[in-house]
């Protein structure tokens, strides 16, 4: 299944993609949440589907697309999991994987705008393929990881390099921002993808390919990953591990490339769809 949120931002309703057609759930009753997965939503969905097929109210092509899960109770990042970024950015390889935060404030929809935060001028880019977490889980086994995950989505990690790692703390500072986490456009369950170790994923700058990689390079895979962040957190349904980002973020570049206002960013893995946002400026509420 492919699940999608829709409707204004703080008031989405829930839905699912069929052959790329977006139709309403709304009738399901539960939000695409921690509550949601815990209860077996998944399944309890996917029968719904199944007696309502025919039933179901086509949305209209002009609403807007939330993140297609509720804000999670937490945003665990990887950093620095593909070798070649790592390069870009003159890091060493990681001995074992880097975990920081995005806060839950930072997730917007697919196509919503990425504000460049006040006094900011280094704000970047980040393609990422995103784990949802399907149930509680603690100390996991690698071989068992896969019974833990609900889907994937397409993640834009947008990052501010002065404040990840100019100021002094850690790298959330420039990770968490609002509107940081552009998530969807739909949450795909782990049927609707091929192989997860061999997906292509690419984003683009006003039309110009920045970043085209493989999750094939990623330094820890994504069962390893579940189990590794489960030594050291309870993951609860719902929770969300981006997995790192490959070559071409604008720190790579010599010099350095960041957002400036009006500048669009285009994002795509195989099988997660692609998704747009515009940089905008920050303005005073």
């Amino acid at each position: 299944m492919k699940l999608i949120r829709y409707g204004a931002a703080g008031h989405e309703k829930t839905g699912v993609q069929i052959d790329g057609v977006n139709y309403s759930t709304a009738g399901f009753g539960s939000d695409y949440n921690e509550q949601f997965f815990e209860a077996g939503g998944i399944e309890a969905l996917a029968a719904y589907l199944k007696d309502n097929q025919n039933k179901l109210e086509k949305i209209d092509d002009s609403e807007r697309l939330g993140s297609p899960i509720a804000r999670p109770s937490k945003i665990v990042c990887i950093g620095l999991n593909y070798a070649d970024h790592a390069h870009e950015t003159n890091a060493p390889l990681p001995p074992e994987p880097v975990i920081f935060f995005k806060s839950t404030t930072s997730l917007v929809g697919p196509y919503d705008n990425v504000v460049i935060p006040k006094n900011s001028v280094k704000t970047d880019w980040e393609v990422e393929l995103a784990v949802v977490i399907g149930k509680k889980a603690s100390y996991v086994e690698e071989a068992d990881a896969a019974d833990y995950i609900a889907g994937y989505v397409l993640h834009n990690d947008v990052s501010e390099r002065e404040f990840q790692l100019e100021r002094n703390g850690t790298w959330d500072k420039g990770k968490g921002c609002d509107t940081f986490a552009p998530m969807g456009p739909f949450l795909a369950t782990p049927d609707e993808l091929g192989d997860i170790n061999n997906l292509s994923l690419w984003l683009k700058v006003n039309g110009e390919i920045m970043q085209n990689g493989s999750t094939s390079n990623l330094i820890f895979n994504i069962p390893f990953l579940v189990s590794y962040v489960s030594q050291f957190m309870t993951l609860l349904p719902g929770d969300v591990i981006s997995t790192g980002t490959p070559a071409g973020v604008g720190l790579g570049f010599k010099p350095p490339v960041y957002l400036k206002p009006g500048d669009v960013m285009e994002l795509g893995i195989d099988g997660l769809g692609s998704s747009r946002q515009l940089a905008v400026a920050y303005e005073k509420n």
